[in-house]
């Protein structure tokens, strides 16, 4: 997908250029800013000291070094003063210059730190804001991999208001939905009979699976593939191929494989990005899902994650994104 949330050390990334969270002296220092001075080796910091240094917002390029990527951009976010200071502005206009820069360089992937969160104590969930409607706004225009790389789960954050909320979301959901499965099951089975060896036996008709699809309803399943199906909604939609995808966190060669393929089969997150992305209803997602071979359960927190989006009207995919990260479950996309 065109922008991923990824858990990892930065100076592991192997991508075209890596973004380094400097200091205006470019010469090193702590955090993220030494981790990668250490990483590229000696040469690095040569480079940099040929730099002239660099100003708040601005970023300049070196080479990649002993890292495996072939270059670091170098950027200076702004120092939090309470956010009265352009503090915002600021820390937008690192993402925009290292996101034309790896333009200007040709890069075709970008692995970015969360800018300005450690020492320079930007707070992380309104920095993770800034990162996001940048990355988008370049994403809607422009075709590169971007990453926003967190070195674990401390460093990112979504706001205790919207955690909390699709907690409890979930816990009265996937509670209920496992004692109503539970009542199904059971009051769907036949009474279990003892047999004459003093055994019980159809026990395991207890859990038998109800909702299993008729036959002609499997057929119907049949006369539309996904591919199809998903090519109908965009023209109903009156979106065009690139908006959807685009809208969807999609890859641009993964949806020419779809459009190339009707029999394509897409994993359950590439169609969710598509539902998403054409502002489906949960039926209609449901529908879509079906077309690709899949259901949507209760029993899948990632799914009642997707549900509780759909029911508030919420069809921002990296909003969505963020909190299937936070939640630690699969992405929307590719």
């Amino acid at each position: 997908m065109p922008l991923q949330i990824v858990r990892n050390d930065i100076t592991k990334m192997a991508v075209d250029t890596i973004v380094n969270a400097a200091n205006p002296s470019l010469l090193g220092g702590g955090g993220v800013d030494g981790a990668i001075h250490r990483a590229a080796g000696p040469r690095l910091l040569q480079a940099c000291k040929t730099l002239g240094g660099c100003h708040p917002g601005d970023a300049k390029i070196t080479r990649g070094y002993n890292l495996p990527c072939r270059y670091v951009i170098h950027t200076v976010g702004p120092r939090w003063k309470g956010g009265r200071y352009g503090e915002r502005q600021t820390l937008a206009c690192c993402y925009r210059t290292c996101l034309a820069l790896a333009k200007q360089h040709q890069c075709q992937s970008i692995a970015f730190p969360l800018i300005s969160t450690g020492v320079y104590g930007y707070p992380r969930e309104q920095a993770l804001q800034v990162a996001i409607q940048v990355i988008r706004e370049f994403l809607l225009e422009q075709d590169m991999m971007v990453y926003l790389v967190v070195f674990d789960r401390d460093s990112y954050q979504i706001s205790e208001a919207l955690f909390s909320d699709i907690s409890q979301y979930i816990d009265d959901r996937y509670v209920q939905e496992k004692s109503d499965v539970l009542s199904r099951r059971v009051s769907l089975a036949p009474t279990p009979k003892c047999g004459d060896d003093g055994y019980f036996h159809d026990i395991a008709h207890l859990w038998l699976e109800p909702d299993e699809p008729t036959l002609e309803q499997a057929l119907a399943q049949m006369e539309e593939s996904f591919s199809q199906m998903l090519l109908r909604k965009i023209d109903e939609k009156g979106m065009t191929d690139a908006q959807c995808y685009k809208k969807a966190n999609i890859d641009r060669k993964l949806f020419s494989k779809i459009r190339g393929n009707a029999g394509y089969k897409p994993s359950k997150p590439t169609v969710l990005a598509f539902a998403i992305a054409l502002e489906l209803s949960l039926e209609e997602t449901k529908d879509m899902l079906q077309k690709a071979g899949f259901a949507f359960s209760h029993s899948s927190k990632f799914d009642i994650i997707i549900e509780y989006f759909i029911q508030k009207g919420n069809y921002d995919i990296f909003e969505i994104n963020q909190a299937l990260f936070a939640f630690e479950e699969s992405l929307l996309g590719s």
